[in-house]
């Protein structure tokens, strides 16, 4: 398949800034819009801070398992208020420029927090691998020292490398346009932007996304086999039931994330298009995030619990 390069016709001239192009196709909905994503950011800002709030509070949540289910809420506030805020600004006022720093820094946090995301979810598939297949040792492997380095370690280890890529990108020089044909500043709609051969650029992108997608989703996938071999063996049918549903929840997470990410990121790009690529980032950027409150707490018992005490307290 023939690489295409961009050249540039005359003088290159340096971009002051960019347009995010957004919905604005979608003329008659703006407002409509609006109101929507409105409505989905207070959702996961309230659904997220009642699990950090319970999580805290509960002392039958004061286990490993919660620990990361806290960082984890606190992972997707962070994710989606990287993205949103400037999305709502732009619907609402129908300005939809952003500055280059501006652009490059919010692709930053979000590559980071990304990365964080794909770790954070590997640690927990972790802990319940410990949990179920070796349950023995799991006070002394998942202790409290131990969970609050991997939690910090899946926290920071994106942060040179999303660092550089950031940089990377933005050195690029942009001569056809400075309209980006999506909702937020990511790296596939930007490099599309610039001249020259960007192949090398291209390449880079999916080594980083193998080492931050694909590795972690390996180990989950190592992991969930393990567990799922384990509960097999199990005697009793209400054990195996037990076991399925600490895990299922986190299952159907990994599933939404590590499915939109990965045929975002890892498929070719004669198969990208504005529209899909839109439409498969609002999934895994703010639809995934808005759900994943309600998967937890619909779905384990000592969070209803809890969440049902707080109420009644109140």
């Amino acid at each position: 398949m023939k690489h295409k390069v961009k050249k540039a016709e005359g003088n290159v001239s340096t971009v002051k800034q960019f347009v995010l192009l957004g919905f604005s196709d979608l003329s008659n909905l703006q407002e409509f819009l609006f109101g929507v994503f409105a409505i989905i950011y207070i959702i996961i800002i309230i659904g997220n801070s009642l699990i950090i709030i319970l999580t805290r509070l509960d002392p039958t949540l004061q286990k490993p398992m919660y620990f990361f289910l806290a960082n984890f809420s606190l992972l997707e506030m962070s994710y989606v208020t990287v993205i949103l805020p400037r999305m709502l600004v732009n619907l609402w006022t129908q300005d939809r420029s952003v500055s280059v720093l501006g652009c490059a820094t919010q692709m930053c946090f979000f590559l980071m927090l990304a990365a964080t995301e794909c770790f954070l979810l590997a640690v927990m598939a972790y802990d319940r691998y410990v949990a179920i297949c070796n349950p023995l040792h799991y006070p002394l492997v998942m202790n409290q020292k131990m969970c609050v380095q991997r939690a910090v370690s899946s926290w920071i280890i994106g942060i040179p490398v999303q660092i550089g890529k950031t940089a990377t990108v933005f050195s690029l020089h942009f001569c056809d346009s400075n309209k980006i044909n999506h909702f937020f500043c990511d790296v596939p709609p930007i490099i599309k932007l610039a001249c020259g051969d960007t192949l090398v650029h291209e390449m880079s992108v999916y080594a980083v996304a193998m080492f931050f997608v694909v590795l972690p989703f390996m180990l989950i996938l190592a992991s969930y086999s393990k567990i799922i071999c384990t509960i097999l063996k199990l005697p009793a049918a209400s054990g195996q039931a037990k076991a399925f549903s600490t895990c299922s929840s986190h299952l159907l997470v990994v599933v939404l994330f590590f499915g939109s990410a990965t045929i975002t990121y890892l498929r070719p790009k004669s198969y990208h298009s504005a529209g899909v690529d839109k439409l498969l980032s609002l999934f895994y950027t703010i639809v995934t995030p808005m759900f994943n409150p309600m998967i937890y707490s619909l779905r384990n018992k000592d969070v209803i619990a809890a969440l049902r005490k707080f109420f009644l307290k109140k």
